[in-house]
Order: C-alpha cells, then structure tokens, then sequence
C-alpha cells in the first residue's frame, strides 16, 4: 500500500530513529551472506555508517523517507534499504507511518546482490 503523501514526515522520522538506534530497535536488521564475508571488523563499521547515514537527497530519497542509501567501505559499495511490514512479517504494512502496526526491517547488502 501506498503511504499517503502527509505521512512522508512522520516516515522519515521513524525511519531515522529505527536507524539511529541500530539493530534490535524497532524492528529487524538484516545482513546478506556478502556483507558477512567480508568480516566482523568490516560489518561493525557497515552498521556504524548506516546508522549515521544523512547524505540524503533528491537522487536517492525522492520520496522523503530516509528509507534508502549507498556507502563505500574499504572498496565496497553496500546498500542499505527499510522495508515495511506487518508485525508477522508475512505482508507489507497497511501505514508505514503507524508503528502499532508496522515493523520495521533494514538490510544491508553488497550492491552486486540487489
């Protein structure tokens, strides 16, 4: 479902808190087989920089969500992107912008896995 445009603001501003926060706050982090391999020391530094990710525009946040971003680790590009769920992660939110029925999931991928 669509979120209605009036909502984008308070989106953005679960998102960033649900990001902020890092994993186990508000919902699930999820971290791909290539992330993984690249290390534990790598991977810590991957959930550093996406929690304090702010280089948003209107190239990759069109919508005003703060629901997606690109970074460079060490000759890696990774994405990281939220996604929105009901609480039985089984279907997509009916209001990303209500958390009592939202769930928040955020992974964390190699760009050559997208």
């Amino acid at each position: 479902m669509t979120p209605n445009p009036c909502s984008c603001d308070r989106i953005r501003e679960l998102n960033d808190a649900f990001r902020g926060e890092g994993p186990g706050a508000g919902g699930r982090w999820v971290l791909t087989r290539g992330v993984l391999g690249l290390g534990a020391e790598l991977v810590a530094c991957a959930v550093r920089a996406v929690r304090a990710f702010n280089r948003f525009d209107d190239d990759n946040d069109p919508h005003g969500e703060h629901d997606f971003g690109s970074l460079t680790l060490c000759g890696d590009t990774l994405l990281w992107k939220i996604d929105y769920y009901d609480h039985d992660l089984e279907h997509g939110s009916e209001d990303p912008a209500d958390p009592a029925v939202t769930s928040r999931v955020l992974t964390i991928m190699l760009a050559e896995e997208y």
